[in-house]
């Protein structure tokens, strides 16, 4: 049974930081997973936001491109978020996701219905 808990959330102003983590346990082969960031904001769709592979190779949406970085610790079945200069657009329920063979290339509208396994979420608000 894969859980996946996210933490970190809260409130940031505007131009600040957060760093969000996501712990991983129920299964043993955490390593060769991808593992995802999406977020969703009220009334809109869940979006991915960040995604890394097993090999450490990682995908981000363009509006993430050279503020947000994502990094695993494998040894620690933990997963992180670093969310730099943020937006209010950044706002919204931050969402851990897992699936267990390869990460998306690209993040389109539906690539968050491949990933089998979530978090509850944590929220970020920017104001």
């Amino acid at each position: 049974h894969v859980q996946l808990v996210e933490s970190g959330g809260g409130s940031v102003r505007a131009g600040g930081s957060r760093r969000l983590s996501c712990t991983a346990s129920g299964y043993t082969i955490y390593n060769s997973y991808c593992m995802g960031w999406f977020r969703q904001a009220p009334g809109k769709e869940r979006e991915g936001v960040a995604a890394i592979a097993s090999d450490g190779s990682t995908i981000f949406a363009d509006s993430a491109k050279g503020r947000f970085t994502t990094s695993r610790d494998n040894a620690k079945s933990t997963l992180y978020l670093q969310m730099n200069s943020l937006k209010p657009e950044d706002a919204g329920m931050y969402y851990c996701a897992a699936h267990p063979r390869v990460c998306p290339k690209v993040f389109t509208p539906s690539t968050h219905g491949r990933f089998p396994y979530w978090g509850q979420g944590t929220q970020v608000t920017v104001s």
